[in-house]
């Protein structure tokens, strides 16, 4: 298991925490800051899944007049999470 913290910018999220198995699969999403119901939905839903599944939900993701979200953040950080499980 691989938990990985990454600082988020661009967002009103401060920072996202993952957890992933040996396999790659979600375990446990954490992110500070933001709209808290809609980071509340996003991590249930994410929990359970393959990360490459939700990176490539998630990513190049944008919010309002901003060039990321906090979807984005996420996909950020679980790429970067695999990253450092060697995929």
């Amino acid at each position: 298991m691989t938990t990985y913290t990454r600082k988020n910018k661009g967002t009103c999220s401060q920072s996202t925490t993952v957890t992933l198995a040996d396999d790659g699969t979600i375990q446990e999403l954490n992110v500070q800051g933001g709209c808290n119901g809609n980071l509340k939905g996003i991590t249930q839903l994410v929990r359970g899944m393959k990360a490459e599944d939700a990176i490539a939900r998630m990513e190049g993701t944008t919010c309002g007049f901003r060039r990321t979200s906090c979807p984005d953040q996420i996909a950020l950080a679980l790429k970067e999470a695999l990253e450092q499980q060697g995929r």
